[in-house]
């Protein structure tokens, strides 16, 4: 079964409930938008617009930033040429944030991408491998569209955010430069919120963390405070991981998520939620013609 979504950035247009600060659903989409939303003052918010508008001119950004920015794009070609098997652990936390329940799926996972039109447009698509036992009862929390919060780091959300220069950090060798970003007031948004009917933008904050060297983004941790409240949205944060996969025959390499956990908070629940990717493969279409022999 395939599940194909189109989605923009990552942690959230959620189709998110109705009551939820109330009463348990059966099930709480967390889903990201193709288009960015802009941000008047909830909760009555239009329907996002085909592409980011700009916001006032912000400060210069760290270097490492600049050179992230230029390879983001690189990154979501990539993305579009590998098909990985996704395992997911659906978990519903208690007291100490504990688990006291848990469903777990597998999938083959594609992402795509697509500039046709001038702006940048990203399709995920899932196909199941295990289905998850399924507990009519419980309320559980679904997750897509995060491998593509990297638009944060895309020119076109440029002015959509401070980005800030945080110090830096070595992990396995590698210096890292931590780089915190922090949603600009009045700006679009790259991830939105879906709640009857309408799209409620998502202030994101939080920080990057980037190879000083080639660009590429190992580390993203993103939250949203208690800025939306009023629509029973508590507390959200994702906390995802990127790694450099290596290919033989043709040599190549290619910076791709690993890990992602996401937290949602309501007054009444706590869900969290764990993808890992793994056994990645290149995808690429191969026509072959024979050329039909002559008696």
């Amino acid at each position: 079964m395939k599940t194909p979504s189109n989605l923009l950035s990552n942690v959230c247009s959620a189709q998110f409930l109705s009551r939820v600060a109330a009463t348990a659903l059966a099930c709480i989409w967390l889903n990201l938008s193709v288009a960015a939303a802009q941000s008047p003052a909830l909760p009555s918010v239009p329907d996002p617009v085909a592409s980011p508008t700009n916001a006032a001119p912000v400060a210069a950004a760290p270097p490492a930033l600049l050179l992230a920015r230029r390879n983001v794009a690189n990154y979501f070609a990539e993305a579009a040429n590998m098909v990985c098997a996704e395992s997911v652990t659906q978990a519903i936390l208690g007291k100490n944030d504990k688990p006291f329940y848990r469903e777990e799926s597998a999938y083959e996972y594609q992402l795509r991408a697509n500039t046709e039109n001038g702006s940048l447009k990203l399709v995920e698509s899932r196909e199941t491998r295990k289905a998850s036992f399924r507990d009519a009862a419980r309320t559980l929390l679904i997750t897509t569209g995060f491998t593509s919060m990297l638009l944060i780091v895309h020119s076109d959300y440029e002015n959509s955010y401070t980005f800030e220069a945080d110090g830096e950090e070595t992990a396995d060798g590698v210096t890292l430069s931590r780089v915190r970003f922090k949603a600009i007031p009045g700006a679009s948004s790259p991830a939105a919120m879906r709640l009857r009917g309408q799209n409620y933008p998502i202030p994101l904050s939080g920080t990057l963390w980037i190879d000083s060297k080639t660009g590429a983004v190992t580390k993203l941790i993103a939250s949203v405070d208690s800025s939306m409240s009023d629509l029973g949205l508590q507390g959200m944060r994702s906390e995802i991981h990127y790694a450099l996969m290596q290919f033989h025959d043709p040599e190549e390499a290619y910076w791709m998520p690993i890990s992602a956990t996401i937290d949602v908070q309501t007054p009444r629940q706590h869900w969290r939620n764990m993808h890992h990717f793994g056994d990645c493969k290149r995808f690429r279409a191969t026509v072959k013609i024979d050329a039909e022999k002559k008696p």
